[in-house]
């Protein structure tokens, strides 16, 4: 982190601590939803924040002091203040998912995981920048302007969830949550230099955000340590009647993090150390895979032969899905609806035309394409086919090995406006982050270093179901810093 940012921030305690110190009397609610606000103010150049929720923040605030005063308990998160990436439905703030088809949009409900969250005496303060619809891995393509990255302005915060990447490096608030559809999460921690948590596939309900591609979306916390991701983690988890995708949690919670480095056995990923990898990154994660050496950990070599697939397999099952869900964005039952159609079909035209951005029009023509009478065969099930193909091979390679490690990315953070031109070069950011989605496993990003001043993050990744004891290895490896 440079010294200027250093210089901008306040150090939060962790989340456990505060809220109890609140729950104690010792520090009020209020007083912490001003310090986020008056940090948000502060940080407005950054532009990683959509809009702000003061009034109704300030006044639960006000009414969980008013509880321990009273002698009660306000929750395990009691008055501590968080922001939410801008496709989260939320009482009392715009749900605008950065773009100009739900820029008036004011959310009925609430998504599970902020009732999950306010539950236990969360505030939100704030909605987080994003790009548009969550398409993309830099922020750029939000319908408001790109996010700055917090070490360095010219570069871009990662994507989607990059207001939330850099809100949560700049300490807006305690922690931050954010989607991860194909790395959305963990490729904004890296370039930023926070935690990302990206949970087993339907470990936390996605009812109430707006969906982007539905087999492979999932929600997450970005944070300064990973002790709290893992308590936010533990508040949102489990079933939902209104998400049937929705898992079991772990019987033991997930701030439970008891582990020892020592007889860990950790896969590296053999394709993710080859050509594309910039060397700077690369040094600094195999510095820290020495260092699991020296801390005990068995470290193998693995290989995924179809890994390298992922990415072209994701860019044809996602798009699909995008062309799926945004069809409902059609100017008559809700969203941007253009003035003076002639009619129906022209009312759909202009609505769409005036509401989407380039990049949303774009994934919603491959998936057009891909799902259309002649291709379905050539793209859409040979990509389906490759990914219960890359289910197998991780699912052999955990029988050998309890974690896998890599890079996050194959660089840090690129200039803004770098790759906006070209597509493939954007999607390029996400090649080491979609397979996790693909097979639905938990994975994390963890910030290790820094190669010319910016951020790196490395990644692990554990079976199905093992969140809890992944998050216990990151807080090792964490502690090895």
């Amino acid at each position: 982190m440079n010294h200027k940012l250093k210089s901008q921030i306040t150090q939060w305690e962790p989340i456990e601590t505060l809220a109890k110190k609140v729950n104690a009397g010792q520090l009020s609610a209020v007083s912490l939803i001003q310090k986020s606000l008056d940090l948000i103010e502060k940080n407005k150049e950054y532009h990683s924040i959509l809009s702000v929720n003061k009034k109704l923040a300030l006044e639960h605030a006000s009414q969980i002091d008013a509880q321990v005063k009273s002698g009660k308990q306000a929750g395990r998160l009691a008055g501590v203040p968080f922001i939410a990436k801008d496709n989260f439905l939320a009482h009392g703030s715009p749900t605008t998912a950065a773009s100009h088809m739900l820029e008036d949009f004011v959310a009925p409900y609430q998504a599970t995981a902020i009732e999950k969250l306010e539950a236990e005496g969360a505030i939100l303060v704030a909605k987080a920048n994003l790009d548009a619809f969550a398409h993309g891995s830099s922020t750029e393509n939000s319908a408001f302007g790109p996010t700055l990255n917090p070490h360095d302005k010219t570069k871009v915060p990662g994507g989607s969830s990059g207001g939330s990447g850099a809100a949560a490096a700049l300490e807006l608030a305690p922690f931050a949550l954010g989607t991860d559809t194909g790395g959305s999460i963990r490729l904004p921690a890296s370039y930023c230099g926070v935690v990302g948590y990206k949970p087993t596939y339907g470990l936390v309900s996605r009812y109430g955000v707006v969906a982007m591609a539905s087999s492979t979306d999932v929600i997450g916390p970005l944070t300064k340590n990973v002790e709290d991701a893992a308590l936010v983690l533990d508040i949102m988890s489990g079933r939902d009647q209104f998400d049937g995708t929705t898992i079991e949690r772990d019987n033991t919670s997930y701030t439970n993090l008891k582990t020892s480095l020592k007889g860990a056995k950790i896969g590296v990923i053999k394709e993710y150390f080859g050509k594309g990898l910039d060397d700077g990154v690369g040094k600094i994660i195999k510095n820290k895979i020495e260092a699991l050496k020296q801390a005990g950990a068995e470290i193998v070599e693995v290989s995924l032969p179809s890994v390298d697939l992922a990415l072209a397999c994701y860019y044809v099952i996602v798009p699909a899905e995008v062309g799926s869900n945004l069809s409902r964005y059609d100017g008559q039952r809700y969203g941007l609806s253009s003035a003076g159609a002639k009619d129906l079909y022209e009312s759909y035209e202009l609505s769409r035309e005036h509401g989407f951005e380039a990049e949303n029009k774009r994934r919603i023509l491959i998936g057009t394409y891909v799902l259309s009478s002649g291709y379905y065969d050539a793209y859409y099930r040979k990509a389906q086919t490759v990914r219960t193909k890359l289910i197998n091979e991780f699912n052999s390679v955990f029988k050998k090995v309890d974690f896998l490690l890599g890079p996050t990315a194959p660089t840090t953070a690129f200039k803004i406006g770098q790759n906006v031109d070209n597509p493939l070069s954007m999607y390029l950011a996400d090649i080491m982050t979609v397979a996790a989605n693909l097979v639905g496993i938990p994975a994390i990003s963890l910030p290790v270093g820094t190669s010319k001043n910016m951020p790196v993050g490395m990644q692990l990744m554990a079976p199905q179901h093992n969140d809890r004891l992944l998050l216990a290895l990151s807080k090792k490896i964490e502690e090895l810093n």
